[in-house]
């Protein structure tokens, strides 16, 4: 890969990382709408979770599903969010990152719980079917 096309791809990198860090700060900010707060937690839980609509090991589409349905959900929380609340997240975003701000697993540990829970709601209302009663 060419210099120039790796840094581009750094600085891509580098802005998806400052908007999905802002979108955060803008789901837990009071003057978020309720509609787009949940909308956001539902886009980064789909983005962080290593379950998707449609399997990866599918060609072609098991990246659709990525390259679409997250993008567009980014895309909709935007719209959502007032652009004060938005522009200062990005603010508090760029200067946390800047800080080398430490990673929390919670967020991770949320969405794996949250699959898990779905995961055994699902075996149990469908144990019952696969006993025959």
């Amino acid at each position: 890969m060419a210099p120039m096309a790796f840094e581009r791809w750094k600085a891509a990198a580098s802005r998806l990382r400052i908007e999905l860090r802002a979108l955060v700060l803008a789901m837990r900010d009071p003057r978020t709408p309720r509609l787009a707060r949940l909308l956001a937690a539902a886009v980064l839980a789909y983005a962080a979770s290593p379950i998707d609509l449609i399997p990866d090991f599918i060609p072609v589409l098991g990246h659709l599903d990525d390259l679409v349905v997250v993008p567009l959900g980014i895309w909709l929380v935007l719209r959502l969010i007032p652009a004060p609340v938005m522009a200062e997240c990005r603010e508090r975003a760029r200067a946390e990152l800047a800080a080398g701000r430490r990673r929390s697993w919670a967020g991770a540990a949320a969405v794996v719980a949250a699959w898990l829970l779905l995961a055994g709601l699902a075996a149990f209302l469908i144990w019952p079917l696969a006993r025959g009663g």
